[in-house]
């Protein structure tokens, strides 16, 4: 009986953590797990990267953006374009990290998931 138990609550876990690793709407989960500092550590953990990938593909966005409409029209185009790989980039990300997660793998970018660890931790959790 307690090993249907820890099974439910290890799906349970792992599908929270996807939550967390959709594209913008696991934003505010994440950032929730971090504020509150409830969830496991690893919960904590792709909240951290979920947080990270969420606010540098905002911060990107906005500068993009925000350039794009400060320049000629030659220059905006590239500058948009770029702006949609980004969001393009962001999203698969996201995607491909879900799935790890879904194939029992830990979700870690090589360098993203130590700058998370590190400057999420101290201002976040």
């Amino acid at each position: 009986m307690k090993d249907l138990d820890s099974l439910e609550n290890e799906d349970l876990n792992r599908l929270q953590q996807i939550l967390y690793l959709v594209p913008i709407v696991g934003f505010f989960p994440a950032l929730w797990t971090l504020y509150r500092r409830q969830g496991t550590r690893q919960q904590q953990s792709v909240s951290r990267l979920s947080v990270t990938l969420a606010l540098s593909w905002l911060l990107g966005y906005l500068l993009l953006s925000g350039a794009a409409h400060q320049t000629s029209e030659f220059l905006m185009l590239r500058l948009l374009f770029i702006n949609s790989l980004l969001t393009s980039g962001y999203f698969l990300v996201c995607i491909g990290l879900m799935l790890r997660l879904w194939q029992r793998q830990p979700p870690r970018l090589p360098w993203f998931s130590r700058i998370a660890e590190n400057v999420v931790r101290k201002h976040l959790s």
